[in-house]
């Protein structure tokens, strides 16, 4: 039986684990932390359960299809709710709860532009095309040859996609409302580019917003990790945890074996593997595991690529009830034009900073003790900042608290019974991330398929990548998709 050693168990290591270990390989997954998730991980502290990194589900097909493959169902593993409002957006002037529903959201359209109701319909039509061709084809392409692209659904529909239209222009021509507009970018924002920059192919990303819904796993995200986790176990996948990866062993451009560096253990431990997956981080893979004759890209290549942002984080525990708060909630009530500059093009810490907050317990009541709410902060900022101090994380957060309090018109600075803050810093320590970026890398056009970095080494024969800096893209639903994606082309190796 040949032996696939996949280092790192996020989203697309246990992925890519579940789906070679279905095809009857031998399959190890050798992680850093103690337990399984990557960035998915939770935090458990005074009653309070956080989500480490990711709280949007969206794209329920996704996860439905992923368990599908192996004769299981989401509600085999979790169970989900979907929110109603799916979220609510702060501005300067005002507020809007954006309905599940969609003839009320289309009457809300209607109440702020006339006319913007049909609109949307013809919006939604043409993402909805973009939609099933891109998730059910263009995602899951390897990204090896621009041949891969030669089909001829993609084809006909090349224009239909509008690879080559930007989203900032294509959501303009259909809405004029700076509102409205930026109501309809927002989404694209989880791909890690503004909407200037990202293709209007992903406006596939408002039909997934809209028309799917916006879900959440009883138990918190984690609840996804755990269903995975629990598949890989019943498939036979063995995960070594507490143990960090030291090198990829490459005799004659072949990977032999990895090494690592296990707690509790005073000797590395050599594993040896017939094919090797990086599910960490591609730049630290190619840069600190690999010798350089084996390394697919140069460091001018990683320099000059366009990172996701990263992120500053805030878990807080609140000891009273909060009441005029949704699961999640956005606060453009700052110019993003500044802040998207401060990320993207002259990247500093946020003078003015727009944000983001999740608040489960609205939703969930054993996410907090009872009585309470359990809430997450997140600040969007620019890759490879320098100077991630407690004492700027803490002036951030005054910021940020300060706005809160305004806009739900209630105090909590007060009633903070717990406190824990995250950023740039963490993201290298604790998952090696190039530059700190907690998305990977921005899809960008000349970031997008045969343009990213490779799912396959070009130096070492059996060593392939997956995750969010290859093939398709940052996200939880790609994630998944690069797991199988990179799965299939090692079963194609191996035969």
């Amino acid at each position: 039986m040949k032996n696939i050693v996949v280092i790192g168990s996020g989203f697309a290591g246990l992925s890519t684990a579940c789906f070679l270990a279905k095809a009857g390989f031998a399959v190890t997954v050798v992680e850093k932390q103690a337990t399984p998730g990557g960035r998915a991980r939770q935090l458990i502290q005074d009653g309070f359960m956080f989500d480490i990194g990711p709280s949007w589900y969206w794209m329920p097909d996704v996860f439905e299809r992923f368990f599908n493959e192996f004769g299981k169902k989401v509600s085999d593993y979790y169970s989900l709710d979907r929110l109603d409002p799916s979220y609510r957006i702060y501005w300067q002037d005002g507020e809007m709860n954006v309905p599940a529903n969609y003839n009320e959201l289309k009457n809300l359209f209607e109440s702020i532009e006339q006319g913007s109701g049909v609109q949307l319909d013809k919006f939604l039509a043409e993402a909805n095309y973009k939609y099933q061709v891109g998730i059910n084809k263009l995602v899951h392409k390897p990204g090896q040859s621009i041949t891969e692209f030669l089909d001829w659904d993609v084809i006909k529909g090349v224009f239909k996609l509008d690879v080559f239209t930007n989203m900032k222009k294509h959501v303009g021509k259909y809405f004029k409302n700076p509102k409205l507009q930026q109501l309809m970018e927002f989404p694209v924002l989880f791909l890690g580019a503004l909407p200037q920059n990202t293709p209007a192919l992903y406006s596939l990303m408002n039909y997934a917003d809209i028309k799917l819904g916006t879900w959440y796993p009883q138990g918190g995200m984690y609840k996804i990790v755990e269903g995975m986790y629990s598949l890989a176990n019943e498939l036979g996948v063995k995960f070594e945890f507490n143990s960090d990866v030291q090198q990829i062993d490459v005799v004659d451009g072949k990977a032999k074996s990895i090494t690592y560096n296990q707690t509790n253990q005073q000797l590395p431990i050599t594993v040896s593997a017939d094919v090797v997956i990086s599910a960490a981080d591609y730049h630290f893979t190619e840069t600190k595991l690999l010798p350089e004759k084996s390394r697919t890209y140069s460091n001018e290549y990683w320099n000059k690529r366009t990172m996701a942002p990263s992120c500053l984080l805030y878990y807080i525990g609140v000891n009273k009830k909060l009441k005029n708060i949704l699961h999640h909630t956005l606060f453009f009530d700052t110019d993003f034009g500044v802040h998207g500059k401060e990320i993207y093009d002259s990247p500093a810490w946020p003078t003015d900073p727009l944000f983001y907050v999740s608040a489960t317990s609205v939703t969930d009541k054993t996410t907090a003790p009872i009585g309470s709410e359990n809430l997450f902060f997140l600040i969007p900022v620019a890759s490879g900042l320098q100077g991630d101090t407690e004492e700027l994380r803490d002036k951030y957060f005054d910021k940020i608290v300060k706005r809160f309090e305004e806009k739900i018109g209630e105090k909590i600075i007060d009633n903070i019974v717990y406190k824990k803050s995250y950023s740039v810093s963490n993201f290298v320590h604790d998952y090696n991330s190039f530059r700190g970026n907690a998305y990977g890398l921005a899809n960008t056009l000349m970031q997008t398929a045969v343009l990213k970095p490779s799912c396959k080494s070009k130096k070492v024969i059996n060593l392939f990548y997956t995750g969010q800096l290859t093939v398709p893209g940052p996200g939880v639903p790609p994630s998944l998709i690069s797991g199988e994606v990179v799965a299939k082309e090692v079963i194609k190796y191996l035969k």
